[in-house]
């Protein structure tokens, strides 16, 4: 199992942290506040890096390793920002028996990232999901909700070749 590491640099400005500051004084005494102030955060960022999990932290007396149990713990918040471009690979059992998995390890190989993660250009994000509902068309992957279906391995270069110009 590789480590997961962020390959793209933080780029928060100041106006975000402003806008972060302001929903946690906002919510600050509220009871629970955690779960809407990561909400903002990650409407506000894209996504919860670190550094926007440790001015939650800092500002709402919360220890950084709480904050960042309930980041992973849930599916709908992401610690790597998104690409250009979204790549999801279906590994449920219709496509992963039609061979998604060397799909998406083709993939993982030809864009140098992990699940979950995003290229250092910030032109590709991957992640693994599970069932579309394309099961007909297995094996399926999108592209920002384009449906590619029957692929084998050898469609890949083609695919990113369509993105990448």
């Amino acid at each position: 199992m590789s480590k997961i590491t962020n390959t793209v640099p933080f780029k928060g400005t100041a106006e975000q942290e402003a806008q972060l500051l302001k929903v946690i004084a906002e919510k600050k005494g509220d009871k629970g506040a955690l779960m809407p102030v990561l909400q903002k955060a990650q409407e506000i960022y894209g996504y919860l890096p670190i550094e926007v999990q440790t001015i939650i932290s800092n500002e709402m007396n919360i220890p950084l390793e709480k904050v960042y149990g309930v980041v992973t713990f849930y599916a709908q918040f992401s610690l790597f920002p998104k690409g250009e471009y979204q790549i999801s690979v279906c590994l449920g059992t219709a496509c992963y028996v039609k061979g998604s998995g060397d799909i998406y390890e083709k993939l993982q190989e030809k864009l140098g990232i992990g699940d979950g993660e995003c290229t250092p250009d910030g032109k590709f994000s991957l992640e693994a999901c599970r069932c579309i509902g394309a099961c007909g068309l297995a094996p399926v992957l999108t592209v920002n909700g384009e449906v590619y279906g029957r692929l084998t391995v050898d469609d890949v270069d083609g695919i990113l070749e369509k993105y990448a110009g």
